[in-house]
């Protein structure tokens, strides 16, 4: 299953992709009784409630789109404004360094440990947004491609073995990182938080349509050139080390997002010579294999 979520009137709405477009849940159910059972209304709700309320959304999905009249609650994908996939995640948990060549660009030595900072939910942002670069602070910000893990069950001292049992789904993120900040100081925290510095989605995808996530495709894509091109397969600590090793330390709860890391082709990674790093009027889009495609424009903000 694909959720999004989608703003009308102000409000964040749950909105599920299918071959005939975009159900409004909300106004699905306004216009079709769900009967006794419980439909989650937001992508919270959905997370949070499991495989119990999947299973009842795809339930009353199915029963929504043979009912008479669902023109009135399928929507049109291309009108939509998107809001962040998962809107209000608990913890924004990244890992840096992670792809065994992006590691080998940098020349930096191959962590013995996944390398953990955290992001904040002012980052945040939607499919299709403008994302501003803070250009009186940074003139150096740099795109990065990166598969998310969105937990499902609280998870504490997790195996290996069992992690990806705790994963509710996966999407598409855009770490952007204004590099300049970054490395300002031993902390990346700085250079990470910038308003609206991790768009996210369009989509949140349920394991079971994702597969193994450690075998997909991953790519950027800056004003229409392929900048990286990848595959999740080169990371260094895969999908359930990360959530193994996380939940060693801090319980992970459903909603938390964790950032898997970037492969090479990062702008940081050239020659400094040859660096060119996001200016205004910049489109950027990530594309990772069974995630759709994440595209925002770079605008230079406004005082």
């Amino acid at each position: 299953m694909k959720l999004l979520t989608f703003i009308e009137d102000g409000q964040e709405r749950l909105g599920v992709k299918t071959d005939r477009g975009v159900v409004h849940i909300s106004k699905a159910l306004a216009a079709v009784s769900s009967g006794n059972a419980d439909v989650p209304q937001t992508v919270h709700e959905v997370i949070e409630g499991g495989p119990f309320a999947v299973t009842a959304l795809q339930a009353y999905m199915d029963q929504a789109l043979a009912s008479g009249g669902s023109e009135a609650y399928v929507l049109d994908e291309a009108g939509l404004t998107y809001g962040p996939c998962v809107p209000h995640p608990n913890k924004i948990i990244c890992v840096g360094l992670n792809y065994r060549k992006h590691a080998e660009e940098t020349n930096a030595p191959i962590p013995q440990y996944p390398i953990l900072f955290n992001k904040f939910n002012n980052t945040l942002t939607g499919h299709g947004q403008d994302v501003p670069l803070p250009v009186s602070v940074t003139s150096k910000v740099d795109y990065e491609a990166e598969l998310v893990i969105v937990i499902g069950k609280k998870a504490k001292y997790v195996s290996k073995e069992a992690a990806l049992d705790h994963v509710f789904g996966y999407c598409n993120v855009n770490d952007l990182s204004a590099r300049d900040l970054q490395m300002r100081t031993q902390q990346w925290l700085l250079g990470k938080s910038c308003d609206g510095f991790s768009p996210l989605g369009p989509y949140l995808v349920t394991a079971d349509e994702v597969g193994d996530p450690n075998n997909l495709a991953i790519r950027c894509i800056v004003n229409g050139e392929v900048r990286q091109n990848s595959n999740t397969s080169d990371m260094i600590f895969h999908c359930d080390e990360i959530v193994s090793y996380i939940s060693q330390h801090m319980t992970l709860v459903p909603g938390d997002i964790i950032l898997t890391g970037t492969p090479e082709g990062v702008v940081l990674g050239y020659p400094e010579e040859k660096q060119v790093y996001l200016k205004d009027g910049d489109v950027v889009t990530i594309e990772i294999e069974k995630l759709g495609s994440l595209t925002n424009r770079m605008v230079n903000e406004q005082a």
